[in-house]
């Protein structure tokens, strides 16, 4: 009998001296890793590397992964397909098993995988620790689901027929990870689309191959067969074409920016010559998030959520606040109380414990962060931060400008950084309107009392929080997964998720 899913507790490092001294353990014996493609099981070197650093320090090398072509990714579909046909037919009891197995061996890596995700992409303690949870989770709650979508499916009895529904795994499936949750979104993608029973070939973010093929080796050992899982770091640019159209393919899950899940979802949609379905795509697309403060909220607790949400992991999150949208009344008390409690933000190197904010993840963030202050400081009043700070990394201040209008750019595109845009509505009404008035619709908050419920309905997006921060969802509780441009609202970690990967069948027999 399976035990009722818990969501796995996050390291409390201030307190928990063994969790202390394990994660500082794992970071002094780091070594590079050499990451192999891995095709039908296979480790293939290429000449061509995909180079893994250190955002804190660039010269630092985490990691090599070989890096893989349109000739590897032809045979890694390939290896899929040939593996489908008898890993779909493996019991659900003994995928859901697998997963199980891997949450285990995740358990027992733990340090190793938080470690890696605070060198690669400078997570913070907490933050790694957190990323390395929620993978855990995502295996441990999957497993469940699939063994609950193998059991009986209610259906209206009628007399002198038997009926029974089951679902069917779809086939050869491509998962594309973000670099932002290298490890839990990478897991809980794979994991999903494993444990319905289908092949995948896996392409992580460039930034993120290490620790993509650290959970590739944990599944690996957890006894995933051969070519039900093929590991292929590669340019987006140069292979994601034709991953997404190749005929084979069944779907496409997806997480990562609006313009490249937009490109996915078009390509996806053309039947190509021997195809004989119709792709789905599971898009996660990112957000515009929103904070909206009323004149009865907790404004201690409204300016603490706002700053734990818009610079928790440098705001690289497609669920940060990076609106704070806060009606007239309380507007500037609010403000003073949001500048003082950034002000008091300790940004430094990740792997010092005591760092509440670190760098973010390469040059390119860097510079694209750095012109959205620019473009800020134009459109609006700087308050706190707006300098990138000495040395080596690629360090940003946690940033606040104020007087931001509505449809400023840095109120209405996505910047995926330290950069919180403040807003001042007339009344609740205006703030709504304003909240609900951007492409996206990913996460939200609301503070405040008397219009809480009005909140609930009226504020359009697929997780609103009330009275909270708008980050930190947890698999189980908080089913994950957007409005309009912010996706297809797949519900990560929700009951929904895992029959997005599987189609539906109904036997009717005559009694």
């Amino acid at each position: 009998m399976v035990p009722e899913f818990r969501n796995e507790p996050i390291a409390d490092f201030a307190r928990d001296e063994a969790a202390r001294a394990g994660l500082k353990a794992a970071l002094d014996a780091f070594t590079p890793a050499d990451c192999p493609l891995v095709i039908c099981g296979e480790r293939v070197a290429t000449k061509a590397k995909i180079l893994s650093t250190n955002p804190c320090e660039p010269s630092r090398i985490v990691g090599r992964a070989s890096k893989g072509g349109k000739v590897h990714a032809e045979r890694a579909i390939q290896a899929a397909h040939q593996a489908f046909a008898s890993w779909s037919r493996e019991p659900a009891g003994r995928r859901a098993d697998l997963l199980f197995q891997a949450a285990r061996l995740m358990r027992e890596r733990r340090w190793d995988l938080d470690a890696t995700l605070v060198l690669e992409v400078a997570k913070t303690w907490t933050e790694a620790d957190a990323d390395t949870a929620e993978a855990i989770d995502f295996c441990e709650y999957y497993g469940r689901e699939m063994l609950r979508l193998d059991g009986e499916q209610p259906l209206t009895p009628v007399s002198g027929e038997q009926n029974r529904l089951t679902y069917l795994p779809l086939g050869v499936g491509v998962v594309i990870s973000p670099w932002n949750f290298p490890c839990a979104i990478l897991t809980g993608m794979a994991a999903a689309a494993v444990v319905t029973g289908n092949t995948v070939v896996m392409k992580p973010a460039s930034l993120t191959p290490v620790i993509a093929y650290k959970v590739f080796e944990i599944l690996e050992k957890a006894g995933l067969p051969a070519g039900v899982l093929n590991y292929l770091p590669c340019s987006g640019g140069e292979v994601g074409d034709l991953l997404v159209d190749h005929p084979l393919v069944r779907f496409v899950s997806f997480t990562g920016s609006k313009d490249v899940g937009v490109r996915i979802y078009e390509r996806a949609a053309r039947v190509q010559p021997t195809q004989r379905w119709l792709k789905r795509v599971v898009a996660e697309m990112g957000g515009k998030d929103a904070i909206v403060v009323d004149e009865d909220a907790d404004l201690e607790a409204a300016a603490a959520g706002i700053v734990q949400s818009a610079f928790g992991f440098q705001g690289q999150k497609c669920s940060a606040c990076s609106r704070a949208i806060v009606v007239d009344k309380v507007h500037d008390r609010v403000l003073d109380l949001v500048k003082a409690k950034a002000g008091t933000i300790k940004v430094g190197d990740a792997r010092n414990p005591e760092v509440q904010m670190s760098a973010v993840a390469d040059e390119n963030q860097l510079e694209k962060v750095l012109k959205y202050i620019r473009t800020g400081k134009r459109e609006g009043r700087l308050v706190a931060g707006g300098k990138r700070l000495p040395g080596e990394g690629y360090f940003v201040q946690p940033t606040v400008i104020a007087d931001v209008a509505p449809q400023a750019k840095i109120a209405q595109e996505e910047i995926f950084g330290p950069v919180l845009a403040f807003i001042r509505a007339k009344d609740y009404d205006d703030a709504i309107r304003i909240a609900n008035g951007t492409e996206y619709g990913l996460t939200g908050a609301f503070y405040g009392k008397s219009r809480a419920e009005r909140a609930r309905r009226e504020f359009h997006v697929g997780n609103l929080y009330v009275n909270r921060k708008c980050t930190g969802a947890l698999v189980g509780v908080h089913p994950f997964g957007g409005f309009n441009m912010s996706g297809t609202n797949s519900k990560a970690g929700g009951p929904d998720y895992l029959r997005l990967f599987l189609e539906a069948k109904v036997v009717s027999e005559k009694l």
